[in-house]
């Protein structure tokens, strides 16, 4: 544990670029040999499109990156935050970091963005992908991917994170998050076992399905417990019925257009569509 922490504590910057590209080439292979759903869809093109939002989002965490470390860094100085109010052995402080840092950083902004009308505009664009597969990861749109750094940011202040476990905790939430939205068919049994734990791809594309209440659940990103813990978690007998997009926003060639994308949150309110087949099965 002690040789992680070193590592992640001088972590090279192209070293923290080589895990988001390696996870999303991994998953992008993986999803081509053993897809859950076999989209009829320009591949690449669709990968070019949410990549461009990966920009963006790298972009603004970068800008926020000196804020974070700065926080980390007097968090450590001074001892400060809910990592600090008991001794903790080096396996407890790294998993409840963790845990905080998921709980703020990623379930509880996410929630959020689904709560609020302006947020839930904003978080439009990652919903509206019709073909979710791991590209689809970082498809937020910037005013989003602001939110969650800003959230980044709040999380590291009360958990009182170290940089080490700051740098781990975004490396292990870009992992997940491809993984979790690949498009790969992993067995039922196996993909179970995992929900238990972790958020599982056939967990997380619940929270794709295209209207409520399925959207409105399954909102985790590393850990699986805070949807179980708050009510939240929701499973479908087969993920196959599962129709991605969202009933606001059906059109197909809208939803693929980087202007249209960006001008999503600042359109006037829709309402949902009626035509909308049956829920999938419990």
């Amino acid at each position: 544990m002690e040789s992680l922490s070193y590592y992640f504590q001088h972590i090279p910057s192209y070293q923290r670029s080589l895990i988001l590209a390696g996870g999303l080439v991994l998953f992008w292979i993986i999803e081509g040999i053993i897809p859950l759903i076999r989209f009829r869809y320009r591949r690449v093109r669709h990968a070019g499109l949410n990549l461009f939002f990966t920009l963006t989002t790298v972009i603004i965490n970068f800008a926020f990156a000196a804020l974070i470390i700065r926080a980390a860094d007097y968090s450590t100085a001074h001892h400060t935050g809910l990592l600090y109010l008991l001794p903790l052995p080096l396996w407890a402080f790294t998993l409840i970091g963790l845990m905080i840092l998921d709980l703020i950083g990623a379930w509880f902004i996410h929630w959020i963005h689904h709560q609020i009308k302006w947020l839930w505009k904003f978080h439009l664009v990652h919903h509206s992908d019709t073909w979710v597969d791991t590209t689809t990861a970082n498809r937020h749109h910037p005013g989003e991917s602001f939110f969650r750094a800003l959230f980044t940011l709040i999380a590291v202040i009360v958990a009182g994170s170290p940089v080490w476990l700051v740098f781990l905790y975004q490396s292990l939430s870009v992992l997940f998050s491809q993984f979790n939205h690949a498009n790969i068919s992993l067995p039922k049994w196996l993909d179970a076992i995992l929900a238990w734990i972790v958020v599982s791809p056939n967990m997380h594309k619940v929270h794709h399905h295209y209207r409520r209440p399925l959207t409105d659940t399954n909102y985790g990103n590393i850990f699986s417990i805070w949807d179980r813990l708050f009510g939240t978690y929701r499973v479908v007998r087969d993920p196959k019925d599962l129709v991605y997009g969202i009933d606001t926003h059906p059109e197909e060639v809208e939803n693929n257009r980087i202007n249209a994308l960006l001008g999503m949150p600042f359109q006037a309110y829709r309402p949902p569509t009626n035509e909308a087949p049956a829920e999938p099965a419990n």
